[in-house]
């Protein structure tokens, strides 16, 4: 009965305080209003289980409080007192969406049996919704299982199958360009127009050549390697590769550093590819003259990066996809649609989590937080697809801080 919340709404100052005398020798201390509106302005204020509505009051009836509460506070019960009012009334509220009503006089161990039962409702709903939540995500989490294990199965004979054929296309055109190149090719007519298709097929063979490397990489268990690294200099390194392309758009990129952050543990190689595969993102993301805002800092016993840009935004119902495979905001031939699902299997298993936040015409925001330890248990067990833990030479024993 303490965890109840209750409300009690009558203009009878006697019956009430009554009613609320006696609660609170059950463990219950009852919030009172003598109207409709100082019921509504508790509402406001505090969150309400059971509210205990008289029918009949002056000014604003319980048949009208009834219908704000179900508006603006749907997760509230009412039970309805009805005095003076046929029964007809009581049975008005509940289609309404009262659950119940009793008539005063009102017997006290049956006001208290009702106030239980609509509290047992509340409990039922909310357990309703959180089974119905983790069935939602049980039912993603398959999705995502199959459309990893078809992902492998493709990966494999993608592998066989096109990396072959992709050899020898890169191999023919390598040598029709070295033809072009001779001497007796100078005058050739249309010459410029063959050297253009050679492009156009040497960069669809990296493009196809980078898509299935992607794939690969997706459902290959890759070794991690942890190691202390400053991950400050990891990201002046990373940022360093995109500096290129950010100039020719006139992007400027900026590293918010925390002071105070220090070294941590991770796998620095594939920490550099999820900050290449951001920062880059960012830059495509971003108009001529925007900029991008990449931020370090120290949150305990984590390490947050956020890359930020100012470009156009992520559409809502888009928000959802963007970490699915093969799904891309990027115009066609621009993305393959796997990058941000290989970032987040990576940070995933680096022990971390990545999140996103995004706003039409003012630009998106990725959070990564990463432990700044890595977890003895999880180095040491025999599955953790470590190729590499820091031994102590004296001790033999992982040579991680004693904080640990």
């Amino acid at each position: 009965m303490k965890n109840i919340r209750l409300l009690l709404v009558d203009d009878e100052n006697e019956f009430r305080k009554t009613i609320a005398k006696r609660m609170k020798r059950r463990g219950i201390i009852p919030e009172q209003a003598e109207s409709g509106n100082a019921a509504l302005s508790i509402l406001k204020e505090k969150k309400i289980d059971v509210a205990v509505l008289d029918m009949k009051m002056p000014g604003m009836d319980g048949i009208e409080v009834l219908q704000h509460i179900k508006k603006d506070y749907p997760h509230t019960e009412v039970i309805f007192l009805t005095g003076h009012v046929t029964t007809q009334d009581g049975v008005e509220g509940i289609k309404k969406g009262a659950f119940d009503y009793l008539s005063k006089p009102v017997e006290f161990e049956h006001l208290v049996g009702k106030i239980k039962q609509a509290y047992d409702k509340i409990l039922r709903d909310q357990e309703k919704k959180r089974d119905a939540e983790f069935r939602r995500k049980m039912e993603q989490q398959m999705i995502a299982t199959e459309r990893l294990a078809s992902l492998g199965t493709l990966a494999a004979g993608v592998a066989h199958e096109i990396n072959n054929p992709l050899a020898i296309m890169n191999e023919a055109a390598g040598w029709m360009q070295l033809i072009l190149n001779k001497d007796e090719m100078a005058d050739m007519p249309r010459r410029q127009d063959f050297e253009k298709a050679l492009s156009k097929i040497k960069m669809s063979v990296d493009r196809a050549r980078k898509i299935t490397h992607q794939l690969l990489g997706v459902v290959r268990k890759n070794d991690s390697t942890y190691s202390e690294l400053d991950i400050k200099e990891l990201l002046e390194e990373s940022t360093q590769l995109v500096h290129g392309e950010a100039k020719s758009k006139n992007i400027k990129i900026i590293n918010e550093i925390d002071p105070y952050l220090e070294k941590i543990w991770c796998d620095p190689y594939q920490l550099r590819q999820v900050l290449i595969n951001l920062i880059t993102n960012a830059v495509h993301a971003t108009g001529d003259s925007g900029q991008v805002v990449i931020s370090l800092k120290d949150i305990g016993k984590q390490a947050a990066i956020v890359v930020s840009d100012t470009g156009e935004g992520i559409p809502k119902e888009n928000q959802k996809k963007i970490f699915e495979p093969f799904f891309s905001t990027k115009s066609p031939g621009k993305g393959t649609g796997l990058g941000l699902f290989v970032t987040r299997g990576i940070i995933e298993k680096l022990g971390g989590t990545i999140e996103l936040t995004s706003h039409l015409g003012k630009g998106t925001k990725f959070c990564i937080k990463l432990p700044k330890l890595p977890k003895i248990n999880n180095l040491l067990e025999h599955d953790a697809g470590l190729s590499y833990i820091p031994v102590n030479p004296n001790s033999g024993k992982p040579a991680f801080p004693e904080k640990l």
